[in-house]
């Protein structure tokens, strides 16, 4: 019986604390409530390294917790050159994340690089916005942005329909 190839996706924003940890638990729990965590493995991380070893932000994983999301288990890392080795989408928050990411990213990777928010067909912006330094509504915007994006996202990968 031949397995399964596996598909490997990296969430990145600046701190690792609040928009991609949320991306990678909302992924993860869709992908779990799928049954495809044998296909697909979820990680995130941050282009800046002032939060390495953190748990996300505690606004980030009340409003996560609150539609079932547990973060409570991440811990920020920076991302690595090697990350392009080891995943076939690598998704930035923001322009400017892709912009670091682009300039690091190194000749002959094949996977794709860009940003994460256009898997949402009905989103009217590009960008997700950092709600770091604003209200707690920042948070309940991302998350429903996050969700949002996940679900075609998993339509891209092929996962959407499964377990339905």
């Amino acid at each position: 019986m031949t397995e399964s190839p596996v598909t490997r996706v990296l969430f990145v924003c600046l701190g690792n604390i609040c928009r991609s940890p949320t991306a990678h638990g909302v992924f993860e729990a869709m992908v779990r409530a799928r049954g495809l965590e044998q296909q697909i493995r979820v990680d995130s991380c941050g282009t800046g390294d002032w939060h390495i070893g953190h748990a996300p932000d505690k606004r980030a994983t009340a409003e996560a917790l609150g539609r079932g999301y547990d973060l409570s288990g991440l811990r920020a890392r920076q991302v690595q050159v090697r990350d392009f080795h080891d995943f076939d989408y690598i998704l930035a928050m923001d322009r400017q994340n892709l912009a670091d990411l682009q300039a690091m990213c190194p000749a002959g990777f094949s996977g794709y690089l860009g940003l994460f928010l256009p898997f949402d067909p009905a989103a009217s912006i590009a960008e997700v916005p950092d709600p770091y330094y604003g209200g707690d509504e920042g948070f309940t915007r991302v998350l429903d942005m996050v969700e949002a994006a996940s679900e075609g996202l998993l339509r891209e990968i092929g996962g959407a329909d499964t377990a339905r």
